[in-house]
């Protein structure tokens, strides 16, 4: 098999399989708590808030804005 099929093969193969992914990695712990965490890096970085509880509540609301999605 010639590396231009290989990838193709492994692109197919993979898509078929991302939606089962993303509800795989939606509906484990480990993601939501890398996902808070990464918002309340984002939140520390870049946004201007003072106290450390409406950082956090800032960062779940960023959480409540998005989804895990195949693309």
């Amino acid at each position: 098999m010639t590396l231009n099929r290989y990838d193709t093969s492994i692109r197919l193969l993979a898509n078929g399989f991302s939606e089962e992914f993303a509800e795989y990695c939606a509906g484990d712990e480990r993601m939501h708590e890398v996902m808070m965490e990464l918002a309340s890096r984002f939140v520390t970085e870049n946004i201007p808030v003072v106290s450390e509880d409406a950082q956090t509540d800032v960062a779940c609301e960023l959480l409540m804005g998005i989804t895990v999605r195949s693309v």
